[in-house]
């Protein structure tokens, strides 16, 4: 035990190390950028001030986001989604994966749940002891289920998720401006160093200034790449882990389940006050547990909320139906019937046949 112990300690002090690598950085590209450049390199009191402000709102935001992105907590299952202490011995006697996944059906049947595996069965995480809500995975790293799980970013030391993507979407972007206004602005001092312009009493910053350049510029290139991809799956609302392995529903896999359009999937990360977009505070739509989703085929075990004046639009989840909606929805023939009714008739409103027709006119579409 002790030596396990040991190995765990070390294990986590040596995921501090790429942390530290960018916040030495960091600290140094400030030390260059405003002493060496600003005060000992540029003559203008004038582009003094610009740079320098410029240049603090911009670290500013940059350390603030990246902070939370470092320390905050990735969001868990609650407890919801635990089995009962009954459940849970039965589940660990039972052999048979058959048995199992009864016991996880009847413990999931008043949890909104739409995605399974990829055969078809309740996901469930050994590790942890919980039904895996929607988008949850486990991380190995953090050894816990976290959700909406992107990925695990060792230059944050820290799972990427529902409680902090925001954070990471912004700390690419301020980070990105960040490197993009120092080569930006350090460029023209670059020249003038490598050409030996400047005068010699400037010849002490030229180590800084020139490694300065060199820094940001490699950092532009790298992180332009990783926020473009980000952002794109930001507007596919789909994560990391979804984009490599479509989310599996009970209709079967579909990359664009949780796409509900280019503007909702943008409010779903930053949620519906644009004032609060462009600052690390949390502003994300939901809990992390649920999750709207369009239906590409219906799914008879839950409920659908139709538009009336567009049928062919992407369809919102709203919440687990009754059992008596259950077998409702499950007889055929009077699904089957209603399809008929719709075809050939107007659809008038009826309490008890909404959520049936909606599903048949899903179903044709």
């Amino acid at each position: 035990m002790a030596p396990m112990h040991v190995l765990r300690c070390c294990q986590r002090g040596l995921a501090w190390i790429p942390v530290i690598f960018i916040a030495l950085v960091v600290c140094w590209s400030y030390y260059a950028y405003v002493v060496e450049l600003c005060i000992f390199t540029i003559t203008s009191i004038g582009k003094q001030v610009v740079y320098l402000i410029f240049f603090h709102f911009s670290f500013i935001m940059f350390v603030w986001s990246y902070w939370k992105t470092i320390f905050t907590k990735p969001a868990n299952p609650s407890k919801e989604f635990c089995l009962a202490k009954a459940e849970k011995e039965r589940y660990e006697k039972e052999e048979r994966p058959e048995s199992q996944q009864e016991i996880l059906c009847r413990a999931a049947a008043s949890l909104p749940l739409y995605t399974r595996t990829g055969a078809g069965a309740i996901r469930y995480c050994d590790r942890c002891q919980v039904i895996k809500p929607d988008r949850c995975h486990h991380c190995s790293a953090c050894d816990m289920c976290v959700l909406k799980m992107d990925h695990h970013c060792p230059w944050v030391n820290n799972c990427v998720g529902f409680s902090n993507y925001k954070f990471f979407i912004l700390f690419l972007a301020y980070s990105l401006l960040y490197c993009l206004f120092i080569a930006a602005t350090v460029l023209q001092y670059f020249i003038k160093f490598w050409t030996n312009d400047l005068q010699e009493t400037h010849s002490h910053a030229k180590f800084h200034v020139l490694f300065l350049f060199f820094v940001a510029a490699m950092f532009c290139i790298s992180i332009l790449s990783l926020f473009s991809y980000h952002l794109w799956l930001v507007g596919k609302n789909r994560s990391t882990i979804e984009a490599f392995r479509a989310p599996v529903f009970r209709t079967g896999s579909d990359k664009n389940g949780f796409s509900l359009g280019f503007r909702k999937n943008i409010a779903q990360v930053f949620g519906d006050q644009k004032k609060y977009w462009l600052l690390p505070v949390l502003t994300s739509q939901g809990d992390g547990l649920t999750f709207p989703t369009r239906l590409v085929n219906a799914d008879i075990e839950q409920p659908t909320a139709v538009s009336s004046s567009e049928p062919n639009k992407s369809e919102v989840i709203v919440s687990p139906l009754s059992e008596s909606h259950n077998r409702l929805l499950n007889n055929e023939q009077h699904t089957n019937s209603t399809v008929q009714h719709v075809a050939g008739s107007p659809i008038k409103s009826a309490p008890n046949d909404t959520i049936a027709i909606a599903i048949s006119m899903e179903s044709e579409s």
